[in-house]
């Protein structure tokens, strides 16, 4: 099967917003790249990410080289009805799209291209002094 057809069935499924994000956090090694429609940070081996909430109608996504800041999205939080998830057009890569919805239009505001798909189930975290990184 190629991997339009794998696309083409694949369904999106839907999640809030928080849990997203909560998930996110622990999962920064796995940004592929994330943006918006007018930009796109790109994730490259010398770079780190850095995600955290300003306050609680700011959310910041930073990638960054060393102590340099590379790039930074800001995510407004109370704006994003739901993330949609699926499948990416690379092989391993998995599309979150943080879409806001009004009565007029529904727009993709930010996206992330994961590494690997949402798991629902906890990952256990490493042992003595691993922080809140999640293991693969």
């Amino acid at each position: 099967m190629s991997t339009t057809s794998k696309r083409m069935t694949a369904v999106a499924t839907t999640m809030a917003f928080p849990k997203f994000w909560t998930w996110l956090q622990g999962h920064v090694n796995c940004i592929v790249r994330a943006g918006t429609p007018e930009a796109v940070l790109f994730d490259h081996e010398d770079f780190h990410w850095t995600i955290f909430a300003e306050d609680e109608t700011t959310y910041l996504v930073q990638v960054a080289r060393g102590k340099e800041l590379v790039g930074e999205l800001v995510v407004f939080p109370t704006e994003i009805a739901y993330v949609q998830t699926e499948p990416g057009e690379q092989d391993g890569e998995f599309v979150f799209e943080c879409v806001i919805e009004t009565e007029s239009a529904r727009e993709v505001a930010y996206h992330f291209v994961m590494a690997h798909e949402y798991e629902a189930a906890e990952h256990p975290r490493t042992q003595g002094g691993g922080g809140d990184k999640w293991t693969h």
